[in-house]
């Protein structure tokens, strides 16, 4: 394969040292103690460029990173790092995304390491994309290390405006075009239950994924009040219902061509229905860590490999605690749904 990989430097082009990622990030932090230094190269493995300092204003010090890399102009992984996540998954205190003069997009998080705030580690975030696919990625911690680090400071070092600042710099421009565009990443197995993009469909997600949220409105039991939704582009949507007792979060995976992973899924518990239909079922505690959350599951696999997956809560998102005792949906109700003849007319 004659296309460079990701990330690594493009033909003829020279490419970006640790020291260089370094020494840009530290001329461009305000005034303060630098400690910490960690950085890498298109030399290094993987080769997309990083530098990581820890900041100490006085206030307590806090770790700024940044890291370079590339995406395909105008495509959806461009549009989507811009793009300020769903807090029914990802919890914030703020966000928002401006187009720049130079036709950049920029997005500003401030938010939490961790979704279910088992730690108070805050994490705040700029994301550049230029109109060229240069990703300029700004990120710092009120703790001196991502993760299993003590609080050291209410808020990060870098105040919204100077982290602002830091990613437009620019400086960065000429590092970032030294980059190749990133390979697309192949999908695997799993259900979409989080931010990471599906693989692209031959019809425009948006549309396709907007489709999907209405067949799944559509297929709903009486008696439900849908309180919010949203999806990913093509294979995945959400529903937060309530019933008159409290928020269920309720979600499907629509997934075409996964025979090749029916062994592996279908393996224990199979029924399997006179059209062929293979179904498993499971009740079990919640995947994100919120308190005494459930999780129940129909899985499906048609014979001709389209998998639809309906998950239910008892609670209106997977890492806040449970709201009831059981999900809005019965079993039975979750299985009419998974088994509909509808979801095979959405392809």
């Amino acid at each position: 394969d004659p296309s460079p990989a990701a990330g690594e430097p493009a033909p003829g082009a020279g490419g970006i040292t640790a020291e260089e990622m370094i020494r840009t990030l530290r001329s461009l932090l305000p005034e303060g103690r630098i400690s910490k230094e960690q950085g890498r190269g298109t030399d290094d493995a993987p080769p997309l460029p990083y530098a990581q300092v820890v900041h100490d204003d006085g206030k307590g010090g806090g770790a700024v990173a940044v890291g370079l890399h590339r995406v395909e102009p105008g495509s959806r992984q461009a549009r989507e790092t811009t793009t300020c996540p769903d807090r029914t998954f990802v919890p914030h205190d703020a966000c928002r995304t401006t187009e720049l003069a130079d036709g950049s997009m920029l997005m500003i998080f401030q938010g939490y390491e961790y979704p279910d705030r088992r730690a108070d580690t805050k994490y705040w975030a700029a994301e550049l994309v230029t109109p060229e696919g240069g990703h300029i990625s700004v990120s710092e911690w009120n703790a001196e290390a991502q993760k299993d680090a003590p609080v050291t400071r209410p808020e990060p070092p870098l105040s919204v405006k100077e982290l602002e600042k830091l990613a437009t710099a620019p400086v960065w421009r000429p590092l970032v075009d030294v980059l190749s565009v990133e390979k697309k990443p192949r999908p695997d197995a799993s259900p979409s239950t989080d931010a990471s993009p599906p693989v692209d469909a031959a019809a425009p997600p948006e549309a396709l994924g907007e489709e999907l949220r209405k067949t799944f409105v559509s297929l709903l039991p009486d008696g439900l009040k849908v309180k919010k939704q949203g999806g990913q582009a093509s294979e995945y949507a959400y529903l937060v219902v309530d019933d008159g007792h409290g928020a269920s979060m309720v979600q499907v995976n629509v997934q075409p061509d996964m025979s090749d992973a029916e062994g592996q899924l279908f393996r224990a518990g199979v029924e399997t229905l006179p059209d062929g239909t293979k179904v498993v079922q499971r009740q079990g505690p919640g995947e994100k860590g919120g308190k005494g959350v459930v999780m129940w599951t129909v899985d499906t696999i048609r014979p001709d490999g389209l998998r639809v997956v309906v998950s239910a809560f008892n609670s209106g998102a997977q890492h806040t605690a449970a709201t009831r005792d059981t999900p809005a949906l019965t079993m039975e109700q979750l299985r009419a749904i998974a088994t509909s003849s509808t979801w095979r007319d959405l392809l």
